[in-house]
C-alpha cells in the first residue's frame, strides 16, 4: 500500500465501500442490519484500519505521495462522518502522519543544507550593479544605509550561504503548512505546529550541519571568520522568520511583527510574536566557531614561527628584523582586516591571543633545550624581531582594546632582552622584589638559563668588549646570584 497512491486508494475505497453498502442496506432493507450494529463493526475495525495505515505510511519517504494520501484520508473521514461514524481516530492518525511527513522533510532539508555549505565559497557576496544587489535583497531582505550609499561594485558582509539558508527555512515552513491545510485544527494550532517543526529544523538539523561545518578538516581561518559572520546575520533573521510563519498561516500583518527588513548588525528591531528558538542555537554555534578561529589563528602563526632559524652564536646582528617576522606581521595585518564584520570582542580576543602566543613562542626559542650556546648579538637580533612585533601591537590592529594592552603581551620578553643587552645587573639585583623595579617581569630562573648558555658561548670566544676572563667572571657571579634568589623563592 505504501508503494503507490493507487494501492492506498484501493484499500481505503474497499473499507469505505463496505460501510456505504451496509448503510444502503440499512436504509433499503430495514431489519437486515441496523445502525448500532454498524457502529459496533466500525469500532471493532477502526483500530485495525488505523494500525494498518499507520504501518504502511511509516515506510513512505515521498512527501508528495504523503500529501496525496492525506487528501484521500480527509475524504475518507469526511464521508464516514457524513454517515454518522466517529472519525476521531482518523484525525489523530493524520496528525501522526504529519509528524512523519515533517521528519521526511527534515531529511530532505538536511541534504539541502549540506549542499549549500559544500557549494559556498565563504567569501562576502560581491555585486557589480543594482540588479545583482536586488537579486540578493529579494531573497534576504538586508538593509544597511551605509552599504546602499556605497558605489558599485560593493559587497555584502555575508556569503551566499545566508540568503540560501534563509530561503530554504522559509520553504520548509511552507512545506510543513502544506500538510496542515484542511486538517480539522484552528489557525493558532497550525501556527504552533509550523513553528515547532521550524524550530526543530533550526535547532537540530541546521545546528547539526553548522556544527559539522566548523569542524570540517582543512577549513581555513578566513572561512571560519566568514562562517561566524554568517551566523550573526542568520541569528538576526530569526525575527523575520517568526513574522513569516505568522503571516504564512493567515494572520494579518498588523498582528505580526513590523519587521520587514534586516539592518546592519548592532541595530535593534521589533520582535515578532513568534518564539523561534534559533537565536540561542546560533550563539552556541558561533561560540564554537570563535574557538575554532582562535585555534586556527594560532596554528597559522606556528607555521610562520617554525620558519625561525636563528644563529644563536651570531657575531653581529643583521640590523633588520628576520624575514619570518616580516611575513608573520604581514599575515596578521591581512587577517585582522577581515575581522571588520566580526564583533569587537571576537577581534580583540583573537588579536590578544595572537600577540600572547607570539611572545611565548619567541621567549621559548632561546630557552629551548636544543639551544646549548648563546651570544649577545643573537639576543640583539631577537630583540629587533620583538621590536617589530611591538610596533605592530602599538598600531592597534583591531579596535576596542585598552591602549597598550597588546604591547604588554611582549613585556616579559622585552624586559628580559633589555636586561641582557644592557647588562644592567646591578639595577636588577638592587631592585629585585620591588613593585617598581625596572626589570620586574624577569624571572631569576629564566635569566639563569640564558646566563648558563652565554657562558657556554663564551667558551668559543665570541665576546670582544671585555676580556674573556672578565666576561666569564661577571657571568659566573651573575649566575650565582640568580640561583641564590631562585632557591630562596622555592625555600
Amino acid at each position: 500500500m505504501h508503494e503507490s497512491l493507487a494501492s492506498f486508494r484501493t484499500y481505503v475505497q474497499a473499507v469505505l465501500g463496505f460501510f456505504v453498502v451496509e448503510e444502503t442496506l440499512a436504509h433499503t432493507a430495514p431489519g437486515l442490519v441496523d445502525k448500532p450494529y454498524l457502529l459496533s463493526v466500525w469500532h471493532m475495525a477502526v483500530g485495525k484500519i488505523v494500525n494498518n495505515i499507520r504501518n504502511q505510511a511509516s515506510y513512505i519517504t515521498d512527501t508528495n505521495l504523503m500529501l496525496d494520501i492525506k487528501q484521500v484520508l480527509m475524504l475518507f473521514a469526511c464521508t464516514l462522518q457524513s454517515y454518522g461514524y466517529p472519525v476521531t481516530c482518523i484525525h489523530e492518525l493524520l496528525l501522526e502522519i504529519k509528524d512523519h511527513y515533517n521528519e521526511v522533510l527534515m531529511s530532505t532539508w538536511l541534504q539541502l543544507f549540506r549542499e549549500i555549505f559544500e557549494d559556498d565559497n565563504y567569501h562576502p557576496i560581491k555585486v557589480s550593479d543594482l540588479g545583482e544587489y536586488n537579486n540578493i535583497t529579494v531573497v534576504f531582505p538586508y538593509h544597511d544605509p551605509a552599504l546602499e550609499a556605497q558605489p558599485f561594485p560593493k559587497q555584502f558582509p555575508f556569503s551566499l550561504m545566508v540568503p540560501k539558508v534563509y530561503r530554504e527555512v522559509k520553504n520548509f515552513a511552507s512545506a510543513c503548512l502544506d500538510f496542515s491545510h484542511d486538517l480539522p485544527i484552528n489557525e493558532s494550532t497550525k501556527e504552533d505546529m509550523v513553528r515547532r517543526s521550524t524550530n526543530l529544523l533550526l535547532t537540530r538539523t541546521l545546528s547539526g550541519c553548522l556544527a559539522s561545518l566548523i569542524k570540517k578538516p582543512g577549513l581555513g581561518l578566513l572561512q571560519l571568520i566568514q562562517i561566524t559572520i554568517n551566523t550573526l546575520h542568520l541569528e538576526e533573521a530569526n525575527s523575520l522568520l517568526e513574522s513569516y510563519v505568522a503571516r504564512l498561516v493567515g494572520k494579518s500583518s498588523s498582528k505580526s511583527s513590523s519587521v520587514v527588513v534586516l539592518g546592519s548588525l548592532g541595530t535593534k528591531a521589533p520582535l515578532a510574536l513568534g518564539n523561534l528558538q534559533a537565536k540561542a542555537m546560533f550563539k552556541d554555534i558561533r561560540g564554537e566557531a570563535e574557538e575554532q578561529i582562535y585555534a586556527a589563528l594560532l596554528r597559522k602563526l606556528d607555521e610562520f614561527l617554525e620558519l625561525a632559524n636563528y644563529d644563536w652564536m651570531l657575531l653581529e646582528p643583521y640590523g633588520h628584523s628576520s624575514s619570518f617576522v616580516a611575513d608573520l606581521i604581514a599575515f596578521l595585518n591581512s587577517t585582522f582586516s577581515s575581522f571588520t564584520n566580526l564583533p569587537v570582542r571576537v577581534a580583540g580576543t583573537a588579536c590578544m591571543s595572537a600577540c600572547q602566543h607570539i611572545a611565548r613562542s619567541l621567549m621559548a626559542l632561546p630557552l629551548a633545550d636544543s639551544v646549548k650556546q648563546l651570544s649577545l648579538p643573537a639576543l640583539d637580533q631577537l630583540s629587533l624581531d620583538v621590536l617589530q612585533c611591538e610596533q605592530f601591537a602599538a598600531g592597534e590592529p583591531v579596535p576596542g582594546l585598552e591602549e597598550g594592552a597588546l604591547v604588554m603581551c611582549f613585556a616579559d620578553l622585552r624586559q628580559l632582552l633589555d636586561l641582557f643587552l644592557s647588562e644592567d645587573w646591578s639595577v636588577y639585583f638592587n631592585e629585585y622584589g620591588r613593585s617598581d623595579a625596572k626589570f620586574l617581569r624577569v624571572s631569576p630562573a629564566t635569566a639563569a638559563i640564558l646566563v648558563e648558555k652565554l657562558l657556554e658561548g663564551e667558551k668559543r670566544g665570541v665576546f670582544s668588549r671585555l676580556k674573556r676572563s672578565d666576561k666569564k667572571k661577571l657571568l659566573e657571579t651573575v649566575l650565582k646570584q640568580l640561583r641564590q634568589i631562585s632557591q630562596a623563592q622555592h625555600a
